[in-house]
């Protein structure tokens, strides 16, 4: 029941893909992520995903029905719709905060293979 101060959150990791957890809202987890490189095209069947850029800029892949990429920078959002498949990237590092239901894996529901450098997590609990 005190302030998070999200500076210092992001300051204490710096693992890219490997979510953490700074709050809950009722059932939906208030999370913040390192992006740098490539994640894995990925769908959530049954929720959307919201995306806020901190800082740094990031794209995201999207196929809806056609293929295409969304670029976001520092201070703007995005929600992916649920069933739409994606895959966040960032070319330059990125801090991003995100909010999905408690429980949601960071790899969807389906998945491409995921490679080494992303964390499959529902997220880590700061």
């Amino acid at each position: 029941m005190n302030p998070i101060d999200l500076t210092e959150v992001l300051a204490s990791f710096d693992a890219v893909w490997s979510p953490r957890i700074v709050t809950r809202v009722n059932d939906y987890d208030i999370r913040l992520a390192r992006f740098g490189g490539e994640h894995v095209w990925h769908v959530h069947e049954n929720t959307d995903e919201f995306f806020l850029v901190l800082d740094g800029e990031i794209e995201i892949g999207l196929r809806d029905p056609d293929e295409r990429v969304v670029t976001l920078a520092r201070g703007q959002v995005f929600v992916v719709p649920k069933g739409t498949f994606h895959k966040p990237s960032s070319r330059t590092g990125a801090s991003v905060l995100l909010v999905e239901p408690a429980g949601t894996l960071t790899v969807g529901d389906a998945h491409d293979d995921v490679p080494g450098h992303v964390d499959v997590t529902t997220g880590h609990l700061v």
